[in-house]
């Protein structure tokens, strides 16, 4: 087992700190160093968390630190992970792992022709009931499932986008309700119903400035042969928790955020633990470490050779291949 294993962070923004907590909560991990375009933002930043500010990304790569997290805008992902990789080093790399399905194959390819480890932020796929409702669904618990939704109707102000100049730029975010702010919900709902055989859907933008959709709804043919339903926005005032709900012959289940809310099976309800109201449909900085933490020591775990990565580049790029062709329709 690697006693001590030494991070970098590249890109000091909001997800940053999340990264940095989680590091800091592993007992074998080191966060060493950080590095951003804007070289007082990483100065300040390594100050806080009291680790080094590297001049550059390159200077980063060239020193002896053994994984990067890539938390830089979306349109950079790929390349800074491919440029890790390159450099002989793991990748943890944000959502989404690239703008196309075509640029995920490249971040893939790096990492086969390199010998070194990706994973792409999926967290909640680390939560227990999350983790909890996947089984349920492989056991056949609801018997043949017919319908499954997801709805994400949060609420982003114009101030947020305005306290950026990339966000909602196609360039940059390369997506908005999608892309942007419901990857996560479209990777729990293509992971927990066993994968997507087929989608259909239509954006709009409807309420703000900016060049990325405010609004969208899909439908879904999964490979089981269930249908569902995705509605996704960021002009539903104030902000609303997202749901999956899983409907079958013998039970459903709602997953609000990522805890069980409701689950019943064969008519009886099951009892489950109360769980905290999350922030995030209003507040997209209201994120814990912890799921970061579980999916970081499964990394450490892999470069033990002693688990396999949980979300790999093909896991990372399902969700991106989802989004984008409901774009292209």
């Amino acid at each position: 087992m690697t006693k001590n294993v030494k991070f970098g962070i590249l890109g000091c923004g909001m997800i940053a700190s999340i990264h940095a907590d989680a590091i800091k909560n592993i007992e074998r991990a080191t966060l060493v160093g950080v590095a951003d375009n804007n070289v007082e933002f990483a100065q300040k930043f390594a100050t806080k968390h009291a680790v080094f500010a590297f001049d550059s990304y390159e200077k980063m790569l060239k020193s002896d630190i053994d994984v990067v997290c890539v938390c830089t805008p979306s349109c950079f992902h790929a390349q800074n992970a491919i440029d890790a990789l390159n450099s002989g080093k793991h990748v943890v790399v944000e959502k989404p792992m690239a703008l196309s399905v075509e640029d995920a194959d490249k971040v893939d390819e790096a990492s086969k022709k390199s010998g070194k480890l990706v994973t792409v932020i999926s967290q909640l796929r680390f939560s227990d009931d999350v983790v909890k409702l996947k089984e349920y669904v492989e056991s056949g618990a609801f018997g043949k499932i017919s319908l499954c939704t997801l709805t994400m109707k949060y609420y982003r102000s114009k101030e947020y986008f305005a306290s950026s100049n990339w966000k909602g730029t196609l360039k940059f975010d390369g997506g908005g309700a999608l892309m942007n702010q419901g990857i996560h919900g479209v990777d729990l709902m293509q992971y927990i119903m066993g994968g997507v055989k087929k989608v259909d859907g239509k954006i709009g933008t409807l309420c703000h400035s900016v060049e990325v959709e405010d609004t969208a709804v899909a439908t879904v043919e999964f490979n089981s042969g269930a249908l569902g339903v995705i509605v996704a926005s960021t002009c539903a005032y104030p902000g609303f928790d997202r749901k999956l709900e899983i409907h079958g012959e013998k039970g459903y289940a709602i997953l609000t955020e990522n805890n069980l809310e409701k689950l019943m099976i064969e008519g009886k309800e099951v009892e489950l633990k109360a769980f905290e109201k999350s922030n995030t449909a209003s507040d997209p900085t209201a994120v814990a470490s912890a799921m970061h933490q579980k999916q970081i020591e499964n990394l450490l775990l892999a470069i033990d050779g002693k688990a396999q990565i949980l979300v790999d580049c093909n896991e990372g790029k399902k969700a991106v291949k989802i989004i984008t062709d409901i774009y292209s329709n």
